[in-house]
């Protein structure tokens, strides 16, 4: 997936903001985060992210992933 289509972009962007949590695979990684911004990093978008259990933080390119769904 290199580039995000208007819909998933609308759908992260209402997950950032309500704080929903997004189900992402990349490379054949499933990994359910909630997502808390936007950003480019390194001239990449990327979803900066947290574990909801742990809280541990994630930074994710969105041109290495897979797919991406918002869990509603």
């Amino acid at each position: 997936m290199a580039e995000l289509n208007h819909r998933q972009y609308e759908l992260l962007e209402r997950a950032v903001v309500n704080g929903q949590r997004i189900v992402v695979y990349r490379r054949g990684t499933e990994y359910i985060v909630v997502p808390d911004r936007l950003v480019v990093r390194e001239r990449r978008e990327a979803i900066e992210a947290r574990n909801p259990t742990t809280g541990d933080r994630l930074t994710l390119f969105v041109d290495e992933l897979d797919a991406i769904e918002v869990v509603r």
